[in-house]
């Protein structure tokens, strides 16, 4: 079981003003980063959310993340968090995230003990504005995860996001046919960049001050 002080100490600092966009633009890409110094969220964003799930692994706190499958979409083929677009049944952004949940990892929304949320995120080649959202849960889930959107499940370890040799500049294809150099995360192998290492960004910050 993750230990109570520390969802405890995070609970109560993600109910205090968070680091926000100068902790999130920390692993953003150049291009994103110029983008974001003249950009205003569009009315028309598309209202999304995800979740970072903690639970106890056999390496200490770990996460799922997810390799999506190829498609035609943006976000093809790259490594996010279990998430996905606010639809009218869910009530909140946060009943998005638990739905996306159990649907794509098979976390069931009653394992969840939400600790709070980190800032919102922008993503422009989307049109997402995405809500994540922190829980804990008690024990490793039986993962299910769902083959028409996930290719892999990768169950990251916050050791190892939160260490510094795990942090890299990583040469990836951009989806315009470019070649690019973005910040990113090494997770298990996987180059984790884009908005979820802004996302996880954001986290490692709060992580850092409370220790």
């Amino acid at each position: 079981m993750i230990p109570q002080e520390f969802t405890q100490a995070l609970r109560e600092r993600l109910a205090q003003p968070l680091p926000g966009l100068a902790a999130q633009v920390r692993m953003a890409p150049l291009s994103r980063q110029q983008q974001l110094a003249r950009f205003s969220v569009p009315d028309n964003a598309r209202r999304s959310a995800v979740l970072i799930a903690f639970y106890p692994g056999e390496q200490g706190i770990q996460f799922p993340l997810i390799l999506r499958n190829d498609y035609k979409g943006v976000h093809s083929g790259q490594i996010g968090l279990p998430g996905g677009q606010w639809e009218e049944n869910d009530g909140d952004l946060l009943g998005t995230a638990l739905r996306e949940a159990e649907e794509e990892v098979g976390v069931h929304p009653s394992q969840v003990e939400i600790l709070g949320r980190l800032s919102e995120l922008y993503i422009p080649p989307s049109n997402f504005l995405v809500q994540p959202y922190l829980g804990v849960l008690p024990a490793r889930p039986n993962f299910i995860p769902d083959p028409t959107e996930v290719a892999q499940l990768i169950e990251a370890r916050l050791d190892r996001v939160r260490d510094s040799k795990y942090y890299q500049k990583s040469k990836i294809k951009h989806r315009t046919g470019v070649e690019m150099e973005v910040p990113s995360f090494n997770v298990q192998g996987h180059i984790v960049w884009g908005a979820t290492a802004m996302m996880l960004s954001e986290l490692l910050q709060i992580l850092d001050e409370l220790t």
